[in-house]
C-alpha cells in the first residue's frame, strides 16, 4: 500500500511531466483540481502528448501504464494517473 505523502510526490512529478508533455506552464499545471481531465480543455493533451507523456512516466516511474491499463481508464485525471502509478511503483 502506498502511503499518502509517496502518493502527493508522485502527484507532484506527474503534474510536471504533464505540463512538459502538453506544453503548458507547470505552474497552472500545479494548481488544477486533481479530478482535471488531461484529455480535457484545462489541459488538452492530444494523442500524441499522451504517448509521450506515458513514456515519460515509463522513464521516471518505472511504470509501463499502456502494458499494465489496457483500456487506460488511469489517463482519465491527474488523480487516476497518480494514483495508477503509486500503486504499482516497485519498492525499492
Amino acid at each position: 500500500m502506498t502511503d499518502t505523502r509517496e502518493r502527493g510526490a508522485v502527484e507532484r512529478e506527474l503534474r510536471s511531466l504533464i505540463a512538459e508533455a502538453a506544453r503548458l506552464d507547470e505552474a497552472f499545471v500545479a494548481e488544477l483540481p486533481a479530478d482535471t481531465d488531461l484529455f480535457g480543455p484545462r489541459i488538452g493533451l492530444t494523442s500524441l502528448a499522451g504517448v509521450t507523456l506515458l513514456g515519460h512516466v515509463h522513464q521516471r516511474f518505472g511504470v509501463d501504464v499502456a502494458a499494465l491499463d489496457l483500456s487506460l481508464d488511469s489517463l482519465q485525471s491527474i488523480a487516476t494517473l497518480s494514483d495508477f502509478v503509486a500503486a504499482h511503483l516497485q519498492p525499492s
